[in-house]
């Protein structure tokens, strides 16, 4: 069967066979501003993966030309993230701020060449100078100062002289234009602002637009994947090199990734962050990497949604529970299994007895034989879920009900006899019987039961904290709101339920932190990488059991193809 190629793989093999280019390089280049989300992730995946397919290079590079934004936390947290989904840049890590004297050297050519000039309007008065979409922009006054006074003021500027906002250096191409962005951009503005790497040694500091495509210049990238909002910047970026007459990658724009129920905004992220919605960036609310890690999201899982959405040209929103869809499809082949009972009912087998522990064993993954089998201890006084249980129940109900027989997962088969209330009328026991002649789950005589329940027991069980996430927010778009309205209106209040009294049986003491295990017939959970108590485990619930594959395919097809 022949491989579909999507566009970007056509232009790089169409340059591979043409002698265009004999190596592929393509780069992420991310502002350390913020960490990373699972938009980030698709581009990590599309340029690294790229690179991987025909035997490239990915560089990473930092895009560190704003000081004000930008922490080391933030250079860890994304040089993890990229690690963590299994990629590797080449021999070092780049950073923008590398290329700081030669960007400055570009800049006084492109002043001295009569391209380039220093500009006194504030920010503001730029803006309004910059016209509109149907409406032509006007000249700087400044525009025409001679070249040697620009030089001047923009060597002064480098020296300190001047204050924020005083100066900047612009661009001179058309401020009649169509493209908003080559109506005299400002390559560089003045910021006396100490940087993570340079310290004190800039004051001024180049725009993104003038830094990016001399970036991609020094690392001779071959392609520049970029997302579409850089589209209209292309002619820009064009610009610059030809103007400067170095080498020319080309820029190549594709659809970015937005996912339903999210926000992507790393201000929007900021703002959850800094007004404790969550707890941090990773959260694993968040739909930040570090915050999916913790969740219990796995890297092949991230980069099987990825692959899935594929390469396109037009803007999509996709369906978060092709993400579920894309975690719980790998953990299923993978995840060792364990009984957890998260909000327990005590039951007592009365005819089994009371200082006997007994051992039955369980698959640690259907899907895995390899995974081998674990001892359970069995038990006189057990712990069933509450909702496993009902006293008057529909004829429907295959679980347990007075008088009903079920089987207990690896064990017995039990009967209920009797219901133990407290004084508010509140079911806190059951008494049951078991047939001992059921060991392993089924019957010697062939009967059949329609019931399976998860239990574990109440002498042998270890404690658990239990923290059910739930999407953050209640509205597909969560960033679109009413005017004078704000995104975090629509936060879900309860993305976050935790449950404390809940059980565990005692072999998931070998689980690892940040390993993701299934509670069967409950879902996936991973032990917390963060929190820690003595008293408890903590699990975090990674996403449910309920495969909702079918019900959203349709939406699949038409959105993807």
């Amino acid at each position: 069967m022949t491989e579909s190629k999507n566009f970007i793989q056509q232009i790089i093999e169409d340059d591979l066979s043409s002698g265009k280019h004999k190596n592929i390089i393509t780069r992420f280049p991310p502002e350390p501003n913020g960490y990373l989300h699972i938009g980030h992730a698709k581009s990590i995946c599309i340029n690294f993966g790229f690179a991987e397919k025909y035997n490239g290079q990915c560089n990473l590079r930092f895009d560190d030309t704003n000081p004000s934004k930008e922490e080391e936390e933030y250079v860890s947290s994304i040089i993890e993230d990229v690690r963590w989904l299994g990629f590797e840049w080449g021999d070092k890590i780049l950073y923008a701020s590398d290329y700081f004297d030669e960007m400055y050297t570009h800049a006084e050519t492109l002043v001295k060449n009569g391209k380039a000039f220093i500009c006194d309007l504030s920010a503001e008065e730029i803006n309004q100078f910059r016209g509109t979409l149907t409406k032509s922009g006007r000249e700087s006054p400044f525009r025409n100062r001679p070249t040697d006074e620009n030089l001047d003021l923009f060597r002064r500027m480098k020296a300190g002289e001047f204050s924020n906002g005083s100066k900047v250096l612009r661009a001179k191409i058309d401020m009649n234009n169509s493209n908003l962005n080559m109506r005299d951009p400002v390559l560089y503005r003045i910021l006396h602002e100490s940087h993570h790497r340079t310290g004190d040694a800039w004051c001024i500091y180049p725009m993104y637009d003038w830094a990016h495509g001399l970036e991609d210049s020094i690392e001779g990238i071959t392609h520049s994947l970029c997302t579409l909002e850089f589209e209209d910047h292309r002619p820009l970026y064009d610009w610059f090199l030809e103007q400067l007459n170095v080498y020319h990658p080309r820029q190549i724009e594709f659809a970015r990734l937005n996912l339903n129920f999210t926000v992507m905004s790393k201000r929007m992220l900021l703002e959850l962050v800094e007004g404790n919605y969550v707890s941090g960036w990773n959260d694993p609310r968040m739909p930040t990497i570090s915050g999916m890690r913790r969740r219990g999201y796995s890297p092949a899982s991230i980069r099987k949604f990825a692959e899935n959405l594929g390469v396109a040209k037009r803007e999509m929103t996709a369906d978060i529970a092709l993400l579920e869809h894309s975690v719980r499809e790998d953990l299923n082949k993978r995840a060792l299994r364990f009984m957890g009972v998260l909000d327990p009912l005590k039951i007592v087998i009365e005819n089994f007895p009371e200082d006997k522990v007994e051992e039955v064993e369980g698959i640690n993954n259907p899907e895995d034989p390899s995974a081998g089998k674990r001892k359970i201890p069995f038990s006189r006084e057990l712990f069933i879920e509450k909702s496993d249980f009902m006293e008057d129940a529909p004829k429907k109900f295959f679980r347990l009900t007075l008088g009903k027989e079920v089987r207990l997962r690896y064990a017995y088969f039990i009967t209920c006899k009797d219901i133990i209330k407290n004084e508010n009328g509140e079911i806190v026991e059951l008494r049951c019987t078991y047939d001992p002649e059921t060991k392993g789950g089924s019957a010697p005589d062939g009967r059949k039961v329609k019931g399976t329940l998860h239990w574990v027991s109440a002498e042998n069980s270890l404690p658990m904290e239990v923290r059910l996430y739930d999407r953050l927010f209640t509205t597909e778009n969560p960033a679109k709101v009413e005017e004078g309205g704000h995104f975090t209106q629509n936060i879900n209040p309860n993305s976050l339920s935790v449950l404390k009294g809940s059980r565990v049986e005692p072999a998931v003491q070998t689980v690892k932190k940040g390993e993701t295990i299934q509670f069967e017939r409950q879902g996936y959970f991973c032990l917390d990488s963060e929190d820690f108590s003595e008293q408890y485990l903590i699990f975090n619930r990674t996403v449910s059991l309920r495969d909702t594959w079918k019900k959203i395919q349709k939406k699949v097809d038409n959105n993807f193809g």
